[in-house]
């Protein structure tokens, strides 16, 4: 039986996987023109809203 990592390791290992699941969709996304400019168009949109908000 292996020994039991900390759970501080655990949480490293999970993001790193997190992580690289993040970058494998982004490439996806960067591959399909409509997702991207879907994506970009959402981006413009809540940066817009964001910035009502801050304006207050």
């Amino acid at each position: 039986m292996k020994g039991s990592a900390s759970p501080m390791s655990d949480d490293k290992k999970w993001q790193a996987e997190d992580d690289m699941r993040t970058l494998l969709r982004a490439k996806e996304i960067e591959k399909d023109p409509k997702r991207l400019a879907a994506a970009r168009a959402m981006a413009k949109e809540k940066m817009a809203e964001m910035q009502q908000i801050t304006k207050k």
